[in-house]
Formats: C-alpha cells, structure tokens, sequence
C-alpha cells in the first residue's frame, strides 16, 4: 500500500493506493476511518484508492465541509493519477460520500456500493432505530457545530451500538478495522463531529439525481445506522438495487457483501 499527499484545490489531501493495472475501486471509509482501503476485500486483480477526508489521516481538518464537499478531493487525485473512471463502495459514514461521486462525477463513477450508510436528514423521524450512542452523537450534531464540538470534547458517548455479532466479526479480518480507527482518532475528534455535522445538515447534492448503477447493502440488525435509512436510500436513488441481510448488523454485514 503506497501512502503520498496529493494538494486538491481544497488543501492537502492523504491518498491511499494498492498499485496495479486492474479495475480500479475508491474507498470512502466510516466514520472515524481513514481513506486506507479494506485489507479483507483486497486483491491482485483489482487497484483500490482512497482518500482521507478532512480530520483523519494525512488530510488537515476542513470545518463547515459538507458530503459533497468529497467530491473536488477525490476528482484532484483521479487526475493525479491518471485515472478516467472506477467504481466507488462507501461504509457506514463513508456511504453517503461515495453517494456524492455517483452523483456528481457520473463521468467518473462507472457504479456504486453503499454499505450500511446514512440517509439524508428530514427531521425526528430519520432518528427511529438508532441505539443510544449513535442516537446520542447525532442528536448533538443537529444543535449546531459548537455543541457538537463540546460533545465531543466531554468524551462524546463513550461507546458504541455494536451488537455482539459486530464485536465477533472484529476478531477475525475486519478486525483490520482497529488500526484504520485508531490512526483516524490520533487527530482528535474533529473528523468525526464534521463527518456528523455533514450528515445532518444539507449534503450538498441529492440522491435523486444519481444516474449511475447504486446497489445498497445493509444489515436488518444495525443498530448504528438502522436498516430503515437504506430503504430511504433506495426509495430516493432511481433504479437502485436494495439488498438487505438478515440478523446481520453494522459490520457483520461486511463478510456477505461482495463489492
């Protein structure tokens, strides 16, 4: 995996890349994650990019950005490396910026994969299904940046609404996810209260407007981002296709996804 910088008209931005002459596949990762692509999906055949978004990683904190904000980042380091078109797979709070290429890159973007993301903000109901972490973070988020910010300074929620087949699927490959999570955090939790932020405020685009191929995947167990914002998702994309997994959850969903 070679690691660089790559200056975008927004600033800096961390760039993640596995090399090859293969079909090409951008990551957006959760949140808080960096832009380093999946280690259990990787292979020979297939060159996977990512890109850190604003407060994780290599790439300096950008306060105010929205989801679509994702997109001039990712269009500077396509042309930086030469790289006409790929696919986009986005999880939990990386979705809805994949979402964001799809939408505003059709050019680009040959298809899309959303794994157990966030639909867009429209009030108390987007927030039936939530566990209470989950709830709890985002609740802080519509308030407005300063209290978010002071949320997250107090130690945010302390946890997490993962269920015991997510904290299971941690032991075995995913478990990767420990290190993405863990580089992304050193910076603090800016990139996570924007990434918050950003989902609850206008995202910039709409999902109506996508034309490229959209299949969702989510688990009927999530309690992080319930299974009811992915059928929010498909009834705003056109055509898009809507797998949904049965007792699987946030991240155990990620072994029955093929992207």
């Amino acid at each position: 995996m070679k690691r660089f910088e790559v200056e975008t008209p927004a600033g800096v931005r961390g760039v993640h890349d596995t090399g090859g002459s293969g079909p090409v596949v951008l990551w957006h990762g959760g949140t808080p994650n960096t832009g380093e692509p999946p280690a259990p999906w990787l292979s020979p055949d297939t060159r996977w990019i990512g890109v850190d978004r604003p407060g994780y990683g290599r790439s300096p904190r950008r306060r105010g950005r929205t989801v679509a904000d994702v997109v001039q980042d990712v269009r500077a380091v396509l042309d930086h490396l030469g790289i006409a078109t790929c696919a986009t797979v986005g999880h939990s709070g990386g979705a809805s910026h994949a979402l964001a290429c799809a939408a505003l890159l059709p050019d680009r973007i040959t298809h899309c994969l959303a794994v157990s993301g966030i639909a867009p903000y429209d009030g108390p109901a987007w927030f039936e299904g939530f566990g209470p972490h989950s709830l709890a973070t985002l609740s802080a988020a519509t308030k407005g940046s300063l209290a978010k910010e002071e949320f997250e300074a107090a130690g945010g929620t302390g946890g997490v609404d993962f269920t015991a087949d997510d904290w299971a699927t941690l032991e075995g490959p995913w478990g990767w996810f420990g290190a993405v999570v863990q580089e992304a955090s050193a910076g603090g939790p800016g990139g996570l209260a924007d990434d918050d932020l950003a989902h609850v405020n206008p995202w910039g685009f709409s999902p109506a407007d996508i034309t490229v191929p959209v299949r969702i995947v989510h688990g009927e167990a999530d309690r992080v981002v319930p299974v009811q914002h992915a059928h929010r998702l498909a009834a705003l994309i056109p055509h898009a296709e809507l797998s949904t997994v049965p007792s699987a959850s946030h991240l155990s969903v990620l072994p029955h996804t093929h992207p």
